[in-house]
């Protein structure tokens, strides 16, 4: 179980270096960040029972507005990145290789399910699931770099 959630973290790590990379001569408008509990936090549907289980995940960066919809076991993975813009609840997505866009409402809240901290309900989203589930401690400091992501990653699933 850890192993699937430490291969998707990598995996979504490594897509959003990719990203900055490709980026990093672009100037990019950049948001003003709400502070909001949906963004720089790893957000999963169920915690993986087997390598072969798919979870879905879904992050929303604040550094640079890019965010990923993420499906996938160890052995099996699938991602969406995208753009966005935050407005309270509100979060504006833009798909660039689809150029498709879409309003998603976003509501997070401190629960205690399914041995989870945090709940976001999203609506109005194509991508991923309606509920995720997050822990303390799963916060991701968005202006990190690629070997930094990985290991902040490696020790989220550590935690668990």
């Amino acid at each position: 179980m850890k192993k699937a959630l430490v291969m998707m973290a990598l995996l979504s790590s490594a897509t959003y270096a990719t990203y900055r990379w490709i980026r990093s001569d672009d100037s990019a408008a950049k948001e003003t960040a709400d502070g909001s509990l949906t963004q720089d936090r790893l957000w999963i549907d169920h915690m993986p029972r087997n390598e072969r289980d798919m979870i879905q995940v879904f992050i929303a960066l604040t550094e640079e507005p890019v965010g990923i919809f993420h499906h996938g076991s160890q052995w099996k993975q699938t991602s969406e990145l995208f753009f966005h813009e935050t407005h309270g609840t509100e979060i504006r997505i833009h798909y660039p290789q689809t150029g498709e866009k879409e309003k998603v409402k976003a509501v997070a809240r401190e629960c205690s399910e399914r041995e989870m901290d945090y709940c976001l309900e999203l609506s109005g989203n194509s991508r991923g699931v309606k509920k995720y589930y997050s822990r303390k401690g799963w916060e991701i400091d968005s202006s990190l770099t690629r070997q930094q992501l990985e290991q902040r990653a490696e020790q989220l699933v550590n935690q668990l």
